[in-house]
């Protein structure tokens, strides 16, 4: 004869089984959720990399480039004159103070203003005259700059070999 537990316990094992199955695609559905948000975290750190190493790229080729650029000169165009100094400047002193540069006379600041300048070294300029005027970064500075956005480059490539062991660790 049967036993009659015999159908009850293979309904429980029934819908243990379809527990079972239900749990392991939601479990499957989780890990797709976190591969997808690493690989997505994984590319957005690419994309950044990317982007950083094109602008230090950017600016090794301006700064090999004015490098190499000869030296200009003003152009009679452009050259200062003391009556337009004067004309621009209430004061002596307004005027030195706005170019950044030491000197005794009208004349000796004309002189100094409209001599050769290379396209690298400008006149410097205290921190309130106006951006055309600013001191370029000097080369050393420039370098450092590089060198920090490098380090901040490996930083970041670290943290994306992280997340890409992490994701192979939860890969089957």
């Amino acid at each position: 004869m049967s036993d009659p537990s015999s159908p009850m316990l293979s309904a429980a094992q029934k819908s243990t089984l379809g527990d079972r199955i239900r749990n392991i695609a939601q479990q499957l559905r989780q890990e797709g959720d976190i591969q997808i948000k690493a690989t997505s975290r994984i590319l957005g750190a690419a994309a950044k990399l990317a982007e950083n190493h094109d602008r230090l790229i950017d600016e090794v080729v301006d700064m090999v480039e004015e490098d190499l650029t000869p030296p200009t000169q003003v152009s009679q165009a452009t050259a200062y004159t003391v009556e337009h100094l004067q004309q621009q400047f209430k004061t002596f002193k307004a005027a030195k103070d706005h170019f950044g540069i030491k000197a005794r006379s009208w004349d000796a600041l004309v002189k100094k203003l409209n001599e050769p300048v290379q396209v690298s070294q400008q006149v410097a300029s205290p921190p309130s005259a106006p951006a055309s005027h600013q001191a370029p970064v000097s080369m050393t500075q420039r370098l450092d700059k590089v060198e920090r956005a490098v380090q901040a480059m490996r930083v970041e490539l670290d943290q994306v070999l992280q997340l890409l062991e992490t994701l192979m660790e939860k890969l089957p």
